[in-house]
């Protein structure tokens, strides 16, 4: 599989930190408009009123959804140019924050002094504003390094796996790096006016002692989340079958938009399947290309088979 990253380069370029994804609804559904000619089924497009920030790809008759979700963690400005995060950045001294208010465009830098933290910047930040982590995009022969790969590099997945769905959904959510909010009534659209009762949650994992680069995707059999083994197995054997290179993550921690399905009321099962990164919810996400094209390979496999 040869791919093209300039896809995931702009998608790692849009602003859109949890609750201010507006800017990337409208880069999808452009996207979407402009290249879902090309894709083998042409899907039903569900979004704005009634879906906030969201989008739901329809395809054929759906057995199984894609989740993945598309804002980023970031920055709210507060008083006198301090800072209260968005979901779980990482803090380092001297970071190009970006962004903008009523006044212009931001740049600054993000400075940290015991327990505060605030943007170093000429001017004071309207109240309320929201900064993320400034693009800069990295790419050599094994890997892919930028900003917010989680959940970008999820979001590319789920758009290149669009091309050859025959039958699936596609689910874009929000807000999941700042406590979720938007699965439960996606979960309702999707079981009752579908009866979709399996997921796939593409996100991005960690590299840790027992997850490598370029060893493959992994299938995670649980974090903080606990899915149900009958589903995991039912997937580990269809991912021995396909013969695409994965590995079998187990956390106690961390979480995804499958731990919201799982609070539901849908009997809605699910599976996190995402590449491993370096350098988690830094400006720095790194990710080998060989895990990404394992990713895509396997959610093929996987849409088509389950």
């Amino acid at each position: 599989m040869d791919l093209n990253y300039r896809l995931l380069q702009e998608l790692c370029s849009v602003f859109a930190p949890s609750g201010e994804e507006e800017q990337m609804t409208a880069f999808l559904l452009k996207y979407i408009e402009k290249n879902k000619s090309s894709w083998k089924v042409q899907p039903e497009i569900y979004s704005g009123e009634g879906f906030q920030n969201n989008i739901v790809l329809v395809f054929g008759k759906p057995r199984t959804a894609i989740f993945a979700h598309i804002d980023s963690i970031g920055f709210t400005a507060r008083y006198k140019n301090q800072l209260i995060k968005i979901g779980g950045p990482v803090l380092e001294n001297g970071t190009k924050l970006v962004g903008k208010d009523k006044n212009g465009v931001i740049e600054g830098i993000l400075e940290i002094a015991e327990k505060n933290i605030s943007l170093n910047f000429e001017r004071t930040i309207e109240r309320g504003t929201n900064l993320v982590f400034k693009s800069v995009f990295f790419e050599d022969n094994a890997s892919v390094q930028c900003a917010y790969m989680d959940n970008r590099l999820g979001v590319f997945n789920a758009l290149k796996v669009a091309e050859t769905i025959e039958n699936g959904m596609v689910v874009f959510s929000t807000w999941e790096e700042h406590g979720g909010g938007s699965v439960g009534y996606l979960a309702k659209f999707m079981y009752e006016k579908y009866k979709v009762s399996q997921a796939l949650i593409s996100d991005i994992t960690w590299v840790t002692e027992g997850v490598k680069d370029g060893k493959g995707v992994a299938i995670s059999m649980r974090d903080s989340g606990l899915p149900r083994r009958v589903y995991v197995n039912k997937i580990l054997a269809l991912a021995d079958e396909s013969k695409v290179p994965y590995q079998i993550e187990v956390e106690g921690s961390g979480g995804s938009d499958g731990n919201e399905l799982q609070s539901s009321p849908y009997p809605i099962d699910w599976c996190f399947i995402g590449a491993p990164e370096q350098n988690v919810h830094s400006a720095q996400e790194k990710v080998y290309k060989s895990d990404i094209q394992s990713m895509i390979e396997m959610y093929q496999y996987l849409m088509d088979k389950l």
